[in-house]
């Protein structure tokens, strides 16, 4: 599956005010791996960005005055997103800006989901986590990811934090904490997620011998004649074994 990740900064809050985007981010992913491929750039908005999203993003309207317009950008754009599900944090955001944007050119450039399909991150966050802070910074806490270098909201540097977060929400257990044990620091030792090298090769799988099946099957058989026939794993065995000769 191909997969953009992608974040967008703006002018202000609202495209019905007239609320433009002033930068657009985006990582490629395929199969769960960084492929190295982005798309990053800023837009000329035509307007004054609001002192408060200023605050959040930093940039400056005079650092837009040589940028290109939006139209200027909209094919390369396209190109890069088509055919992709758009990895999305608050999707109906960046989607609802992206549409303003598309329509202000032309209707023939329709809106993103005539392009790509859109998952949106928040949603997953909130069904994974539910009654807690699941911004982005919250989850990068919660699923001990890097953001230390965030110090303003950017665009390709959010969809690139986003990128691990959703791969960490999606990837199962990414982290070991064992009770009471520390590293000699005096913290609980953990285990760090590091982004895995997209050229890496194909894990090598190795499967049990017979012998080694059958010593574990007899480990299970002294277990649960140990335990009064209590041992669960020899009866998930025993079913798997009936399942897989019938």
């Amino acid at each position: 599956m191909r997969q953009v990740i992608l974040d967008t900064e703006t002018t202000g809050l609202e495209a019905a005010q007239g609320h433009r985007i002033i930068e657009i981010g985006c990582v490629e992913v395929v199969g769960r791996k960084f492929t190295g491929r982005t798309y990053h750039q800023y837009i000329n908005p035509q307007r004054e960005i609001d002192d408060a999203a200023m605050e959040v993003h930093g940039i400056t309207n005079e650092s837009l005055q040589d940028k290109p317009l939006f139209e200027q950008i909209i094919e390369d754009f396209l190109e890069f997103i088509k055919g992709a599900e758009l990895v999305i944090h608050n999707a109906p955001f960046d989607v609802g800006f992206l549409d303003h944007e598309f329509k202000r050119v032309g209707k023939q450039w329709g809106q993103v989901r005539d392009h790509s399909s859109v998952l949106d991150t928040l949603v997953m966050a909130r069904k994974k986590h539910p009654g807690q802070k699941n911004n982005l910074n919250a989850l990068c806490k919660r699923y001990f990811i890097d953001n230390s270098h965030r110090d303003l909201h950017g665009a390709l540097l959010d969809a690139e934090i986003l990128a691990d977060v959703y791969l960490a929400m999606t990837g199962g257990q990414i982290m070991l904490s064992l009770a009471g044990e520390e590293d000699g620091s005096g913290q609980e030792a953990r285990t760090s997620r590091k982004r895995i090298s997209s050229d890496r090769g194909e894990l090598r799988i190795i499967k049990a011998t017979s012998e080694e099946i059958e010593r574990h099957e007899q480990a299970l058989t002294d277990i649960d004649q140990a335990s009064g026939s209590g041992c669960l794993w020899l009866a998930d065995l025993t079913q798997t074994s009936e399942v897989i000769e019938n």
